[in-house]
């Protein structure tokens, strides 16, 4: 048997080591359970921020490439004519199909994984680069002019289309300069536009000889009319109309004639300068957001770089690449550079908030174990030693809880970007598992029995804690200060720039030190005057208030971070929708237009207003070919009175009616546009209608916008003003809470065209990237409410014992239940008020600092919605007030509870003898 130090025996029973980690998870379960609930939750929601906003951002890529279509996407290679004209061989040679398929394979495996190519969507072949005439009477001519074909040989025919008709086209047997016939197949869409059947006879005029014929063999009918394949070459599935240029416009058709893939070296026989293409079709499925620099850089070599050298030394260095893929990616690029830095800024608040709720978890553990602690030092146990068995004890369940967090984040949203989510989950698990260790290490660095009180009131901050509150003052109000004077600009960096979406945590920094200073001044002020107060409730509440905890900076600043990004998520979202409306407002100019009405339709605007949902209706007669002067405008005739109001309504255009009423006179007062306005200023001018009617006219007041015509260069005049007056109206301008569409298309009949305006805010959005950064910002507002509730929940906690032994004790006194209810929620009052009013001035403070580099246009609206101005981003009341007033309520209800809690549960259980609360 050994000896101790001391001199007495070693013991078996002395020598057994109790595990520290199994018995404090056993003797505080429910402290557990509740960490690993809350770092579970944490690591879920910051695990998810990055699938998601891939999943977005990869969906919003591909929604812009389709939206672009083949023909800008797709990567054209095409052989000039000087690789004709410097050939030592014969011509023909060079269109022959081996010498187009031969160099296929090679160039669909240059850009590699840089730019994923389609091979099945992309195509290869000889075609005619210019369009030729062709003058037979029985094509399809709609202002007589004559139509115009493209003649190409394009390999994959077969295996692209379904032969309707007929049969596919063969080769001449000598494929030559000299070929005088040909035979091409059309796709069906081509021949009934062009009015084409199979045996029809295209003819082609030459500078010599007889014109080129070519024989239509069958109808093909495309499996993927809409892919590349298809699509990548104008008119080669579809014909087109066109307009001629001139001073009288006319339309004809332009389509593609397909021939056989060996009839390339027969195109020499006609004027249309043939030559040899390659289309490299992009797949669309293997691009991703997350490889847009790549995907730019390859597309630049691809124009101008290695990959062009590539080619040119497979093909010929006689060729030109061109695509609009840059430009599609560029516009992508911009708008993710604009909401980048929205979603960053919900994602920096939340996270912040996220953060200081951890710690503040791990504080109010430290506080409750306050005294056992204390006893260890006592007894000997080191920092180190101390800090080691808190981080052992809080990493056992931080850890596991933030796996859990991640896998249900990783089954629940998606699999992208899975180093960013382990690290974002790491980093709960890390910031979990210090919190405690970190906060009694603080706590207890000196070796102490008793300790001195932590009033607000008394607390005196140590010097070391004063200059780095002072450091971190001065850091904070320096960056916002740089931000104000330089703006949000992040040089094109898509995530945004760093120090604009710390602005709100930077100024909830600033306001929370400050009112932590300036919290004890108002206490210390009251302090006296309560003392002369007529009963106990209320100098004792001011008294208590005046001696809560000192550490209220992390609470504090929980509360003013989570408020500042609800309200500015709140700002967003109500702007976003404003933007909405108003871009519906200026492409339908009410809540509902009937249009395209005829002269036969008789008592439609009857009809119209005694539809359901209908308010008021705004008869208009509209032309968009007059003539003011020697330029086309767009011209509406309106009653005054009515179309006044309606302005008046909408809140833009608005007019006074007495300015358009037409009074008899030879010069009909006018409402123009601002360009008109410049041309003609107060002088008269001439204008004359599609129907022969004329007047003078001169304009009297200048508006950007009217609801009849929308923007552009226009003119409203008094309908009285017309030969016909405004019977009967080409259109109307529906207003109503919510029109009925089915029953406003009943009434105007079968040939009227009804549009209402919650349609077009539906269609406003163009890109998932737009829809996600809403959901995203909605997700975060959502959970910085959660955990700015959580945070006061915490705060409260941490007092609860303290406070209801304090009832109990006074209850002893003679305290009745209702006073005690009314001590408790005066007592918390003075906090929760300093915490809505900072949060509330704080979310102002950081609106008007981000709003004047913050366009919502770009989030809110597709880029071909009308132009409504710039949605900027604007301080909304609600946003601002709910959140402060919900935590008071949150404080005064948890306070309530808690009273009625105590007061169950009696004063006995509290009052136990040797408790130091």
């Amino acid at each position: 048997m050994t000896e101790r130090p001391s001199g007495r025996p070693r013991t078996a029973a002395s020598r057994v080591t109790v595990p520290w980690v199994r018995t404090r998870l056993r003797t505080a379960p429910g402290a557990a359970a509740a960490l690993a609930l809350l770092v579970a939750v944490t690591a879920f929601l910051a695990a998810a921020l990055p699938p998601a906003l891939d999943r977005y951002d990869e969906e919003g890529m591909r929604r812009a490439l389709e939206a672009a279509g083949p023909t800008r996407t797709s990567v054209q290679i095409q052989v000039s004519d000087a690789d004709m004209y410097l050939s030592d061989g014969p011509w023909e040679d060079l269109f022959r199909r081996e010498q187009v398929e031969g160099p296929f394979a090679k160039l669909l495996a240059l850009p590699g994984r840089a730019l994923p190519l389609d091979e099945d969507q992309s195509s290869a072949g000889v075609r005619t680069t210019r369009a030729m005439k062709a003058p037979d009477p029985y094509l399809s001519q709609p202002d007589g002019v004559a139509p115009v074909f493209h003649l190409v040989a394009q390999g994959g025919v077969a295996e692209h289309s379904r032969l309707t008709q007929g049969r596919l086209p063969k080769a001449p047997e000598d494929p030559g300069p000299g070929a005088g016939s040909l035979e091409a197949a059309v796709t069906t869409e081509t021949a009934k536009k062009l009015n084409i059947r199979v045996g029809s006879v295209v003819h082609f005029p030459r500078a010599e000889g007889d014109p080129l014929a070519v024989r239509v063999t069958g109808l093909v009918a495309p499996r993927e009319p809409d892919g590349a394949y298809w699509s990548a070459l104008p008119e080669l599935g579809r014909p087109h109309r066109m307009i001629t240029q001139g001073p009288v416009p006319s339309q004809y058709w332009a389509g593609a004639l397909l021939l056989a893939p060996d009839a390339g070296p027969a195109l020499l026989a006609t004027p249309g300068a043939p030559a040899r293409y390659w289309t490299l079709a992009p797949d669309l499925s293997a691009l991703h957001g997350r490889d847009l620099e790549a995907l730019t850089s390859a597309v630049a070599s691809l124009e101008g770089g290695p990959l062009l050298e590539r080619i040119t030394a497979t093909v010929s260095p006689n060729l030109d690449v061109s695509t609009d893929l840059d430009d599609v990616l560029g516009g992508y690029k911009g708008l993710w550079s604009a909401i980048g830095p929205l979603v960053a800024v919900a994602a920096f608040g939340t996270g912040t908030v996220a953060a200081v709720v951890l710690c503040m978890a791990g504080g109010l553990a430290a506080a409750r174990r306050r005294a056992e602690l204390t006893l260890l030092r006592a007894r000997g146990a080191s920092l180190r030693g101390l800090a080691g068995r808190l981080l052992a004890e809080t990493v056992v369940v931080a850890v596991p809880a933030a796996a859990l967090g991640l896998l249900a984040a990783r089954l629940a949203v998606g699999t992208g970007r899975p180093a960013q989510s382990a690290v974002a989950a790491g980093a709960v698990a890390l910031v979990a598992a210090l919190a405690l260790p970190l906060r009694a290490v603080a706590a207890h660095r000196a070796v102490g029995v008793h300790t001195g009180r932590e009033d607000v009131v008394r607390a005196r901050p140590s010097k070391r804690r004063l200059v780095a509150e002072v450091t971190l003052l001065a850091v904070a109000a320096g960056a916002v200060l740089t931000l104000r004077t330089r703006g949000t600009s992040a040089d094109g960096d898509p995530t945004g720039d760093e120090l604009v979406s710390l602005a709100p945590v930077l100024v909830a920094v600033i306001a929370a030190l400050v009112l932590v200073h300036l919290y004890p001044l108002p206490l210390r002020g009251l302090a006296r005057p309560a003392r002369r107060m007529r009963g106990v409730v209320g100098p004792l509440s001011l008294a208590r208030a005046g001696r809560a905890g000192g550490s209220t900076v992390l609470p504090l600043l929980a509360l003013l971070t989570a408020l500042t990004t609800a309200a500015f998520g709140g700002s967003v979202l109500t702007g976003v929708t404003d933007a909405r409306e108003r871009a519906a407002v200026f492409a339908v100019g009410a809540d509902a237009r009937v249009f395209d009405l005829t002269e036969a339709a008789k008592g439609v605007e009857e009809r119209v207003r005694r539809a359901p949902g209908v308010d008021d209706v705004t008869p208009v007669k509209v032309s968009y070919s007059a003539l003011a002067g020697n330029q086309r405008v767009s011209l509406a005739g309106v009653e005054p009175d009515a179309y006044a109001a309606l302005s008046s309504r909408l809140d833009d255009g608005a007019f006074d009616a007495d300015t358009l009423k037409a009074d008899g006179e030879d010069t009909v007062p006018a409402l123009g546009s601002p360009a008109l306005a410049e041309r003609f200023g107060d002088d008269p001018f001439p204008v004359i209608l599609e129907d022969g009617d004329s007047f003078t006219a001169r304009v009297v007041a200048v508006r950007t916008w009217t609801p009849a015509l929308g923007a552009d260069d226009f003119l409203v005049v008094d309908g009285s003003a017309l030969r016909a007056g405004l019977e009967p109206p080409t259109g109307l301008l529906v207003i109503g809470d919510s029109p009925d569409a089915a029953a406003l298309r009943k009434a105007a009949g079968d040939d009227a065209q009804v549009q209402l305006r919650s349609d077009v805010v539906a269609a406003t959005v163009e890109s998932p990237l737009q829809t996600g950064a809403e959901r995203v910002y909605a997700a975060a507002v959502a959970a910085g409410a959660a955990y700015a509730a959580l945070a006061l929940l915490l705060t409260l906690l941490r007092a609860a014992p303290e406070r209801a032994a304090l009832l109990a004790r006074l209850r002893t006194m003679g305290l009745t239940r209702a006073q005690g209810r009314r001590l408790l929620i005066l007592e918390s009052l003075p906090q929760a008020v300093l915490a809505a009013v900072g949060g509330a001035l704080t979310a102002w403070a950081a609106i008007r600092l981000l709003a004047p580099g913050i366009d919502l246009t770009t989030v809110a609206v597709s880029t071909g919605a009308p132009a409504a101005g710039r949605a900027l981003l604007r301080a909304d009341q609600l946003a601002l007030l709910v959140p402060a007033l919900a935590v008071v309520a949150l404080t005064v209800g948890v306070a309530a509870a808690q009273a009625w809690w105590s007061g169950r549960r009696g004063a006995v259980r509290e009052l136990r003898a040797g408790d130091a609360r």
